[in-house]
């Protein structure tokens, strides 16, 4: 019997930082077509009052995502101390592949994953490449992926990768535009005999027959860009925050009951860095489940405030901080249990619990 460990993490913080004064001057429109009249500033300040979100980070204009994802394995691969000649299956999550700066075309192949494993140097053709779109939650459902890999002794090595550069496909002309970030996060998962540690459980689910649409591809709100072909990442915000209080805490306690575990043996609950005011509603919905109150500062750790919303790419990023002691006084001890949860585009949402080797 094999368990899954997470042996190396890496992570890829682009170097261009954007904070909201520098969306001061953009003109905002709503869904409709109506101008907001508000002056520029008093928008992004209320922005962030609900988001917490202060800046964000972009990759550099000559960057793509295959290049962010192939700079955050190497530092996982490296972080492991293994030979990347044995790795069985890179796996990467993503939603829009690669868009260049300069034409902001969706670029699908080949594969991140080829573009990844060919940058990487990797020659062993049994080391099997694939993507995996699955919206915000696609990283962790190539962690969910993989540990079916891993257990069933098909495979001993996994990299998985989320990678995004949503300041690609975001309209200058939508307040959303202001959640949207680039990234890159990357884990390297083992087979483990004889523990057991590592993952514990998982569950998913997808919610296409109602909630499809909410996050969708459409036309950019400014009624002057309407001949523009371009569409741009558009959400319906307040249903999807709906949908995410609704389902995502039972999900989450879902998992926990599989692995018959009670909120109050979770260490740390890492959420898909989406938005700091839905965060902190999930969590608290979730411990209502069990008729607790969560002390959020040391359970929920969080880096939206200075990293935006990267996708598939903040849960990793999240992990890879915190197992470097690079966010504050966060830190993984040996036997903490580790609840990762997302929600997004399809609608999907999916966790699973995590105990420290």
């Amino acid at each position: 019997m094999f368990q899954t460990h997470i042996i190396g993490s890496g992570s890829h913080i682009p170097s261009r930082t954007v904070k909201n004064e520098d969306f001061a001057d953009n003109d905002f429109y709503e869904s409709y077509g109506k101008k907001l009249e508000k002056p520029g500033r008093e928008i992004t300040d209320k922005f962030q009052e609900i988001t917490t979100i202060a800046e964000r980070r972009y990759a550099n204009d000559d960057q793509l995502a295959s290049d962010l994802g192939t700079i955050a394995a190497a530092k996982a691969i490296e972080d492991a101390g293994i030979d990347k000649e044995k790795i069985d299956y890179i796996i990467v999550g993503h939603n829009f592949g690669d868009i260049s700066f300069a034409n902001r075309r969706t670029e699908l192949v080949p594969s991140l994953s080829a573009k990844i494993k060919h940058h990487l140097g990797i020659e062993n053709p049994f080391c099997v490449a694939y993507d995996l779109p699955f919206g915000c939650p696609g990283w962790l459902q190539g962690v969910i992926q993989a540990d079916y890999y891993l257990r069933s002794g098909d495979a001993k090595l996994a990299l998985v990768i989320g990678a995004e550069t949503l300041s690609r496909v975001c309209d200058p002309h939508d307040r959303d535009s202001m959640l949207y970030a680039d990234g890159a996060g990357a884990v390297i998962l083992e087979a483990k005999a004889n523990t057991t540690t590592g993952i514990r459980c998982h569950v998913a689910r997808s919610d296409t027959k109602n909630h499809a649409f909410m996050l969708h591809m459409g036309p950019s709100y400014a009624p002057s860009e309407k001949e523009d072909p371009e569409l741009y990442l558009k959400m319906t915000g307040r249903k999807l925050y709906q949908y995410a209080l609704e389902h995502v805490p039972p999900a989450m306690k879902m998992c926990l009951d599989k692995a018959g575990v009670h909120i109050d043996q979770v260490a740390k609950v890492l959420i898909h860095q989406a938005n700091a005011k839905m965060d902190e509603a999930i969590l608290q919905r979730l411990y209502a489940l069990y008729d607790r109150q969560p002390d959020s500062d040391h359970i929920m750790p969080m880096s939206i405030a200075w990293l935006g919303n990267s996708s598939v790419a903040t849960l990793p990023t999240l992990y890879d901080l915190i197992a470097h002691n690079q966010l504050g006084n966060h830190q993984f001890n040996t036997g903490d249990l580790l609840l990762f949860a997302s929600v997004g585009a399809g609608m999907h949402i999916n966790a699973f619990l995590y105990q420290v080797p």
